[in-house]
């Protein structure tokens, strides 16, 4: 009797994971379900297998699985083999790492796993949501147009965050550019400024002398300041990577002004394009809570998706329990009791969806609107302060030589 490593989906959307013995992997299945459990995946541990051994970096396992997904869609389409698809994905990828992780999944394929379970081998790669829709994919017989569904979503939940990132670049880089042109102003050009009425031993005027005085503790302390800081970044990060930590961040950060509006409709519609796609694919409500609760970066709203959860076990239908949770905008559980009235809930989800991604583009453009200017008005006062002390130093220096 062997140990099988085991992830499965708990009656309340809960993912569970542990080790199970039983004489094969379909034995250690048919007791997962027994226990009411339903199973992603019963096999090897992944750590034991070949992709966690490669060094792999997010930005370029996004790329990677957009491709390997891209690339599946339009073979199968084609009416290729999955076998012969997979063997031509892997010839075509140009990064080795995954082409080996692609070799892999053919290989646990061949091995006479299902696709889905071959795919969540690799988890690293592969969410979730990504091996349930694979799975509901296969027990319809649609492998074809679910990896074309696949390859929408993820076309834009990456052009989404794409946008979100590029948006933000610029006031960022502003303002870390204007500090460090202020630091350099007050660290070294400031200082000789200095010594010119040290040596000439005049009354500096009141501006000037304030100037001088930070000056002088920015050079003095500025190191200590420094690692004051970085220790305190350091502490917050270790202690956001706590549970309570991170449910802190998560709703400090839903209440900063306009870009908390931005990330709570961003959450709101990466959730919404997830359960479109699960439950356009048959995957149960309460399992899609579940997995689309795992893929949301917001804990605080992903954990308010538990007692949706529990409401539609209960038969309350998911508005209802969704608009009790007052973690989503209130338009989206008007949408969704729309779409549990007509029948057709998978479409309000994908119309949810779209809503809310351009609703995150306006309310993104709406902050880096108010923050650019913001930004170079601080700066820009910051930096005429100290243009207008030096001025006013060289100015009563002028004076007294006439």
């Amino acid at each position: 009797m062997a140990s099988f490593y085991f992830r499965a989906v708990a009656p309340g959307g809960k993912l569970r994971t542990g080790t199970l013995s039983g004489e094969t992997d379909q034995v250690v299945a048919r007791e997962l379900r027994r226990q009411g459990l339903i199973p992603v995946y019963v096999g090897l541990e992944p750590k034991k297998t070949l992709a966690l051994k490669l060094p792999a970096f997010t930005r370029w396992r996004r790329r990677d699985v957009m491709f390997f997904t891209q690339e599946l869609a339009t073979l199968l389409g084609a009416g290729v083999p999955l076998d012969r698809a997979l063997s031509i994905t892997s010839e075509l990828t140009e990064r080795s790492g995954f082409r080996l992780v692609t070799l892999d999944v053919l290989r646990v394929l061949k091995g006479g796993k299902s696709l889905a379970d071959s795919l969540a081998t690799h988890p690293e790669y592969f969410s979730d949501l990504y091996v349930n829709i694979v799975r509901a994919g296969e027990a319809s017989g649609a492998l074809a147009p679910i990896f074309e569904r696949l390859t929408e979503f993820e076309r834009t939940r990456d052009e989404l965050r794409n946008y979100i990132l590029s948006s933000m670049i610029y006031p960022v880089l502003l303002m870390v550019v204007g500090l460090a042109s202020i630091l350099v102003m007050m660290y070294f050009v400031v200082p000789r400024f200095a010594q010119v009425f040290q040596e000439s031993r005049l009354a500096m005027p009141l501006p000037t002398r304030i100037m001088l005085e930070i000056s002088g503790l920015v050079k003095a302390y500025g190191w200590i300041v420094l690692l004051a800081v970085a220790g305190a970044l350091a502490a917050l990060r270790t202690y956001v990577r706590t549970p309570a930590g991170r449910l802190w961040w998560d709703a400090f950060r839903l209440r900063i002004p306009l870009l908390g509006a931005a990330l709570r409709q961003a959450e709101t519609a990466r959730f919404a394009r997830a359960m479109e796609t699960l439950v356009s694919n048959a995957v149960p409500l309460v399992q899609s809570l579940g997995i689309a609760g795992a893929i949301l970066h917001n804990r605080l709203i992903a954990g308010s998706l538990e007692s949706v959860a529990q409401g539609v076990k209960r038969g309350e239908g998911i508005a209802g329990p969704l608009r009790k949770t007052g973690q989503f905008p209130a338009l989206a559980a008007h949408l969704l009791s729309v779409g549990e009235e007509t029948g057709r809930l998978d479409q309000m989800f994908g119309r949810m969806a779209g809503i809310y991604e351009n609703d995150t583009r306006a309310a993104i453009k709406r902050f880096t609107a108010l923050f650019e200017p913001l930004v170079i008005l601080v700066m820009g006062v910051m930096v005429g302060v100290l243009v207008l002390s030096m001025l006013l130093a060289i100015t009563s220096i002028n004076e007294v030589a006439v």
